[in-house]
């Protein structure tokens, strides 16, 4: 249970914009009980995914914010960021499973307005598809032939 606990938090705490890895912790988690892979995966997406929404409501409150002089972000980058996602619009939430630039994604998007439920749907999609990789590579399910 501790395990579950320590990938559930690896994955939320990915999603956000605090610089930590979870596919470590799930990789040794399935080395551990392979057979324990479905739960191991939903774990990872749900804590994943809850830590994008976290990014999607801070985009949502941060119009605000924007002016206060402890603002990270310059209105310069802020509008950039926003021409982007206006360029390639929901479907550049498929990359949020990427390093770098997936949480800013995620925090645009709510920036930007998009809906939630297709903003939860990308983002499952995103990142539930990355871990499954990453057991698939981990459990050795790539049969060459």
């Amino acid at each position: 249970m501790l395990g579950l606990w320590a990938l559930f938090l690896s994955a939320f705490g990915a999603a956000t914009l605090l610089p930590l890895q979870s596919e470590a912790v799930l990789v040794g988690l399935l080395l551990r009980d392979p057979q324990a892979w479905a739960t191991l995966l939903l774990v990872a997406t749900l804590g994943n995914v809850l830590g994008s929404i976290v990014n999607w409501l801070l985009g949502r409150a941060i119009e605000h914010l924007r002016d206060k002089r402890w603002f990270p972000f310059s209105a310069r980058q802020l509008e950039h960021a926003q021409q982007r996602y206006q360029r390639w619009g929901q479907w550049s939430l498929l990359l949020s499973w990427m390093p770098v630039i997936g949480d800013p994604l995620t925090l645009i998007a709510g920036i930007m307005r998009e809906p939630f439920w297709r903003f939860v749907l990308l983002v499952t999609l995103a990142k539930g598809g990355r871990y499954i990789v990453v057991a698939m590579v981990t459990l050795g399910w790539f049969h060459t032939g």
